[in-house]
Parts: C-alpha cells; sequence; structure tokens
C-alpha cells in the first residue's frame, strides 16, 4: 500500500506542469515557480505574483490560489498564459530599491527564451508585501510591466507616482476587515494613482459584485484609457479571496487581459485643466458666473494616424478637432460636476478615451476643511509653503512638512488638522492658502459681506505664536482685509496628546469687487514657528449691489471703509467710498 501512495506521489510529481526554477540575478541564485499550460503556443502573456511577507512561492500557489471550484491553473490553461511566483530572499521583497526589480527582470527575460512570452503582454501582481512592490514597480519599470494588481498591500509611508510614468491601469483587490495591512489606506494609495492617470475623482460603483458581498470601484477612463478599480471585499481579512464568485486570480487575468505595451489604438490625454479642479463663485442666487474653460488634449496613434479628436461635456459634442492643437472651449457652462471626455480616431477607425472632471459651484456656505480627512495629505484645494518647500493639493505620503495631522487623544479639538510652518523666520514665509492656481480650485467672491469661522492651535510652540488671517486678491495678491489671532492651545508636538477644543473665531470682512480671491493665513515671524487650523467655514452673510450712492453725511465707519483700490481709510474724506460692498460718493 506504501509503495502504491509512493508511486502514485511520484506520477504526480511527474506530470503537473508547475515546477521550480531557478536564475542567477546579481550574482545571487534566485528561484521561483513556474506554471505553463500545455499547447501554450507563442506570443502568449505573463503574469507574475508575489507572495507576502515571511511566505513563499509554493504556500502562494497551493494555499493561497487553490480551493475546490477553480485554481491558478484552470485560469491559465483556459486563457493560455504563463504565471510564475518568485521567491523573495529571506521571505521579504526590497520595497525601495533595485535588488528585487532586476530579479523580476531576470524572470521576464528567461520566460521570452523559454517560454516565448509576449513581452507586451506582462503583468506583475502581489499580495501584502507583494502588493507594497507591486506599487514600488509601477514606478520603476512602467515600460516592461503592461498592468498591476496588488492584493492586500500598499506603501505604508505613501504612494507617489513619479511624473514621467506614462498611465498606469491597476486593479487593487482588499478586504474591509483586514487587520495586518488596514483597508484605510487603500483609497489614498490610489487617489495617486487616479490623478496621475487623469481618471475621474468619482468613481463609478458595481455594488454586490457577481452576486458577492463587495464593491468593484472604476475609476475611468483616464489617459490612453486606462482604469483604476478597486474591488472591495466586505468583512475579508488579510487574505486573498477565493471564493467561487471572486476568485482572485481569475479576476486579475480578466483585468490584466485588456492590457497590453503595444497597443494599436490611438494615445490621447487631457492637459488641460487639471482633473478635480473646482471653479467655486459666491454670488446671489442665479447670477454666479464662471469662466469659459479651455479644454486642451494631447493625441498620436503608435501605428498610424489621427483623424480627429472630440470633445464631450458628458454624451453632448462641445467640439470636433481634425488637426492640432486639439482644443475646445466649453463656455455657459451650469454648476454641478462636468465628465469632459476627449475621444480620439485614429485612421483605422480604432478609439480611445480620456476623461477629466471639473465641478463648478455656487454656495452659500463652504467647508473649506472639508478634505481634511486624510493624515500625510495636503487637501485638493489647498497650497502651502513653510520657506524652504512648496505643496499643492490634492498629494499626499507626507510624513514631514505641511500636511494633514490626525489626532488620537481621547480629548481632542477636531479629528484633523492642516498643519503648516515657517522655517527661516521671516514674515510670511510660512502659510497656507486656499484658491491658488497650483491647489485646483477658483474661489470667485462677489461684492458682499463676509464671515470665516476658524479655530487655530499651535503645534509645538509652548509660548505660542500670532496667526495672521488674510483675504488677498489672486491676481496680485493684495490683501482686502486681515486680521490677527493669537493661540492659546498648544498640541506638543504628538499626535495623541490631549488637548481641548479651541475656541471657535470669527473673521469678518467685506468684498467690494467682483473677482478671484484667496484665503492666506500666515504662522508668526519666528523660526520654526508653527500652525494647526481646522474647522474652517466660509460665509456670504448678504450681497450687496455696485451702484453708487450719493449721500451728504460724511460720518462713515472708518473701519470698514476703504478707497477704490480695496485700502482701508482712516478717516472719512470726500469722494467715492466704499463701506460694506457698497459705493457712496461724499459730498
Amino acid at each position: 500500500m506504501k509503495q502504491l501512495i509512493l508511486s502514485f506521489i511520484l506520477l504526480m510529481v511527474v506530470v503537473l506542469p508547475m515546477k521550480a526554477d531557478n536564475i542567477t540575478v546579481d550574482g545571487t541564485n534566485r528561484s521561483y515557480n513556474v506554471y505553463a499550460p500545455k499547447n501554450l503556443g507563442e506570443n502568449r502573456p505573463l503574469l507574475i505574483f508575489c507572495h507576502g511577507y515571511n511566505q513563499d512561492a509554493n504556500w502562494m500557489q497551493n494555499s493561497e490560489f487553490k480551493n475546490d471550484n477553480v485554481s491558478m491553473e484552470a485560469v491559465c490553461d483556459t486563457a493560455k498564459f504563463v504565471v510564475v511566483f518568485p521567491n523573495g530572499i529571506n521571505k521579504a521583497w526590497d520595497t525601495s530599491g533595485n535588488r528585487d526589480i532586476n530579479f523580476v527582470k531576470a524572470i521576464i527575460d528567461k520566460m521570452a527564451t523559454q517560454y516565448k512570452i509576449d513581452r507586451n503582454r506582462v503583468y506583475l501582481g502581489g499580495f501584502s508585501m507583494g502588493g507594497m512592490f507591486t506599487y514600488h514597480a509601477m514606478n520603476k519599470i512602467p515600460d516592461l510591466i503592461a498592468a498591476f494588481c496588488p492584493v492586500s498591500g500598499y506603501p505604508m509611508g505613501g504612494a507617489t507616482a513619479n511624473a514621467n510614468v506614462r498611465p498606469i491601469p491597476i486593479l487593487h483587490i482588499h478586504g474591509t476587515g483586514d487587520d495586518v495591512v488596514g483597508f484605510s489606506g487603500v483609497q489614498p494609495a490610489l487617489n495617486v494613482w487616479v490623478k496621475h492617470n487623469g481618471c475621474p475623482t468619482t468613481a463609478k460603483v458595481i455594488n454586490n459584485y457577481n452576486g458577492f458581498n463587495c464593491k468593484l470601484h472604476i475609476w475611468g477612463p483616464g489617459n490612453d484609457g486606462v482604469e483604476v478599480r478597486l474591488l472591495e471585499l466586505a468583512n475579508k481579512g488579510h487574505w486573498i479571496c477565493k471564493e467561487k464568485q471572486v476568485y482572485t486570480g481569475k479576476e486579475i487575468w480578466n483585468f490584466c487581459k485588456n492590457y497590453s505595451l503595444n497597443k494599436t489604438s490611438p494615445n490621447v490625454s487631457i492637459t488641460s485643466p487639471k482633473t478635480g479642479t473646482k471653479y467655486i463663485s459666491f454670488a446671489p442666487t442665479g447670477s454666479a458666473t464662471f469662466p469659459d474653460l479651455t479644454i486642451t488634449a494631447n493625441a498620436d496613434d503608435p501605428n498610424g494616424s489621427i483623424e480627429k479628436v472630440e470633445f464631450y461635456d458628458g454624451t453632448t459634442l462641445i467640439a470636433t478637432c481634425t488637426e492640432m492643437p486639439y482644443q475646445a472651449t466649453f463656455a455657459n457652462a451650469k454648476t454641478g460636476t462636468h465628465a469632459l471626455k476627449a475621444v480620439a480616431t485614429d485612421n483605422d477607425g480604432e478609439t480611445s478615451t480620456a476623461s477629466i472632471e471639473v465641478t463648478l459651484q455656487a454656495p452659500t456656505n463652504l467647508t473649506l476643511s472639508s478634505y481634511f480627512t486624510e493624515a500625510g495629505a495636503l487637501p485638493a484645494g489647498w497650497t502651502t509653503f513653510d520657506s524652504s518647500e512648496r505643496r499643492s493639493g490634492y498629494s499626499n505620503g507626507y510624513s514631514q512638512g505641511c500636511r494633514v495631522l490626525q489626532f488620537t487623544g481621547t480629548h481632542r479639538g477636531f479629528n484633523y488638522g492642516l498643519y503648516f510652518r515657517n522655517i527661516n523666520g521671516k514674515a510670511h514665509q510660512g502659510w497656507a492658502k486656499y484658491g491658488l492656481t497650483d491647489g485646483g480650485t477658483t474661489l470667485s467672491l462677489a461684492p458682499g459681506h463676509y464671515s470665516l469661522k476658524y479655530k487655530i492651535c499651535n503645534w509645538n510652540m509652548s509660548n505660542f505664536g500670532p496667526v495672521e488671517l488674510s483675504i488677498e486678491k489672486r491676481t496680485d495678491y493684495v490683501s482686502i482685509a486681515e486680521q490677527t489671532y493669537t493661540p492659546n492651545i498648544n498640541i506638543g508636538n504628538v499626535a495623541t496628546n490631549n488637548f481641548n477644543s479651541p475656541a471657535q473665531q470669527l473673521f469678518e470682512f467685506d468684498v467690494t469687487e467682483q473677482g478671484d480671491y484667496v484665503i492666506a493665513i500666515y504662522s508668526a515671524a519666528s523660526e520654526w514657528s508653527d500652525c494647526i487650523v481646522g474647522q474652517l467655514i466660509l460665509t456670504a452673510n448678504s450681497y450687496v449691489n455696485t451702484g453708487i450712492n450719493t449721500i451728504e453725511n460724511l460720518s462713515l465707519e472708518p473701519s470698514a471703509s476703504y478707497d477704490l483700490q480695496g485700502r482701508k481709510l482712516s478717516h472719512p474724506q470726500r469722494g467715492i467710498y466704499i463701506q460694506n460692498g457698497k459705493k457712496f460718493f461724499g459730498k
């Protein structure tokens, strides 16, 4: 009986196509498991999938990619592609250098020689630490990998996307109950690539995907038609999903098979405006106006020529261009979020689509701190400067310098706050501003009376430091109103410290001229002065007409009177005044 069992095991070893192999990389012997279906043929795809920390290729292949209903081998057999499970050194991956990047390159070369795989259809994924490595590879070898599929892993220090990297297709799979690599970090990592790829910032969501308790989020198409996808697995932990309805290996293949490095369809991208740009207009009901938007696109074809580029607002055609420059004017836009698209058609009739989102708002109240929800990020709409480095939103992955901090003390004044600082101590050299061009938001204010509510603390200034708030014109940064406030709460340089809620402060100001403005907050003029700001709400209390009122009595309130250049007057004088948004002519 024992001999029969042994013979059966030996027979299984002989007939199973999955085998262990090795290769020397940078003088080190590296090993991997490879599976190639029978009757593979030539120019077939390759999937490389990396194990998690303290795991290995055998565990990944035999434990995480097998169940009673389907296996990775069965997916490969049907679709005819090669899969490689590599082994990391000491059961770990190099997520910052080139050691394992070179290993992946060597695997691709060997598979091209051994199985004649199609180098244009190589895909990379990984579980847990393997997923972290997958994100690392997005910036290192985007010219070798057609699509990326991280599972339950992302860069713990924050994702980054190098500016020179092409648009990257990504499928991220993650359980909401993951207690090792928390689900809360997935969205910040994907946001970086959604922005980089020029994808719409609002995802399409398919609930109960495949009749299963999960959601599929789809951002796209972005530049070159790529998508970023998130398969959100409700209540799943830190493991690979192997359910019949959602089998990870099959989901990865169904995503990856849509992408190739040598695609024949056109390349198209929208270069302006940036996706996520917001145009905010405070004005009396029904009178908000927005600028005409110039939409600019780049388009080319890898194996022919561009016949036309069509521009759309949703499904409404805006313009058609048959030659460069590819531009269209989006005029008379209404409030709301607009999905602007550029559709490029080549001489073969193939098309590609690039999409962006812009939002036009006409509020009476605007919570400027509404995007203070992600630690280590700079929120959309905001720009900071600390006398050394300028940062603009949305961006993330910051562990030092100006950024959003999350407070976790048992007693705290707010959960999140925007931290900024002044390194060199010179006046106005440390600030946070809302409404600058690079922050992605335009703030237009009609003449009227406004108020700004805010809460401010110091972060690491036990002696406290005064903070200056200023309303500035966007064109020349001339201040039309100012207020100085000295905090009386210092958090103490540790996000877990307890601190009381700062008192709600009120900054009232008048706008006398329609235009684009910036809300600026400056830390003190001293070295390493700092500030934490939160719970900012801008409100239009009243709007006024701009006609000139003639009056005999010159006893105007000096503190609220301005000349036509917006300069505050110290005493009444004859001529044209502006007070509370109204023009007066004093005789």
